[in-house]
């Protein structure tokens, strides 16, 4: 991947934020093709009391607002954590061209754990799948989160 640029740290902001607001901390951010950051969200499912804005949904709700269209071809996902199932539907819906996530969730997750949406034959669309991208903040993140909600 020659001139690659992470963009996980926008997304670990995002989950730094959403953790702050007491959500999971979780972070999501949709990167156009030419580079641009087009939409960036955190967890708000206490806040707007809807068990689907996660921050990938939000992300993508904003991306394809701003586009005009349902679809995102050649938009690229950054996630902190791996996709619970529903949020990797989401993403094969909106024909996301790459997803990088960063921990791996083998308790909730839809893409290397659990559903394994991408790989189901009713999957309209698989992106590239590339895990583990700031992988040790994003854990540190959610092992923090939940330890101080049991202290």
């Amino acid at each position: 991947m020659s001139g690659f640029v992470s963009h996980m740290e926008t997304a670990l902001a995002e989950a730094r934020a959403a953790a702050a607001r007491g959500e999971v901390p979780v972070g999501a951010v949709v990167v156009a093709p030419d580079g641009r950051i087009v939409a960036a969200a955190g967890n708000r499912t206490r806040e707007l009391s809807d068990p689907t804005a996660h921050a990938e949904v939000l992300a993508l709700r904003a991306a394809c607002a701003a586009a005009g269209s349902d679809r995102l071809p050649d938009h690229h996902l950054y996630v902190t954590l791996e996709p619970c199932p529903m949020c990797a539907a989401a993403i094969s819906f909106a024909r996301i061209a790459r997803l990088y996530y960063g921990a791996e969730d083998p308790k909730s997750g839809g893409v290397a754990h659990g559903a394994r949406v991408f790989a189901h034959p009713q999957c309209h669309h698989a992106p590239e799948v590339y895990d583990g991208i700031g992988a040790a903040e994003a854990s540190a993140l959610l092992t923090g989160f939940f330890r101080d909600r049991r202290a």
